[in-house]
């Protein structure tokens, strides 16, 4: 299951590009991911971006990979309060980042993880709660709050 570690939250980035956002996303997560360089997670990173860009809108981008050599899933959380240009689908800035690093053999994982993410951003509350936090801590309340169960329609 995903778990966002407190030092790969990044409170105000200061990348004023793509790449420049995906390398300091890839330099959070590297102390977790010993013997894999930085040059290889951005370049992982910048290889996915290039078959489509993964700023998914409403200020969110989640930049993800698979990367050879990981033993586990790693998350990075970033904000940018001045909003980076990531090519987003509907072309606004974006303001919140959630990198997925995964190893190649967790596709589910992998898949629940990006599901999972992709819910929790869909939800302008979250979005609007992120942007506003103050704390690490609270950016992992946010992240580690229980999933509301799926309403199922009366028969």
């Amino acid at each position: 299951m995903m778990k966002l570690k407190e030092q790969c939250i990044l409170l105000d980035m200061t990348a004023s590009g793509k790449d420049d956002a995906l390398q300091e996303l890839a330099r959070a997560v590297h102390a977790n991911c010993a013997g894999i360089p930085t040059s290889d997670l951005f370049a992982v990173l910048r290889e996915r971006e290039q078959v489509g860009s993964t700023g998914v809108g409403n200020g969110v981008a989640i930049p993800h990979a698979k990367v050879p050599g990981l033993d586990n899933l790693l998350l990075c959380f970033g904000r940018s309060r001045k909003g980076v240009n990531f090519e987003a689908i509907d072309n606004q800035p974006v303001h919140l980042f959630v990198q997925i690093l995964s190893p190649s053999g967790m596709a589910d994982e992998y898949l629940q993880s990006l599901a999972r993410i992709s819910r929790l951003l869909n939800v302008e509350a979250n979005r609007r709660s992120l942007l506003e936090a103050g704390t690490k801590q609270e950016i992992l309340n946010i992240f580690n709050a229980p999933e509301p169960e799926p309403l199922i329609p009366p028969k």
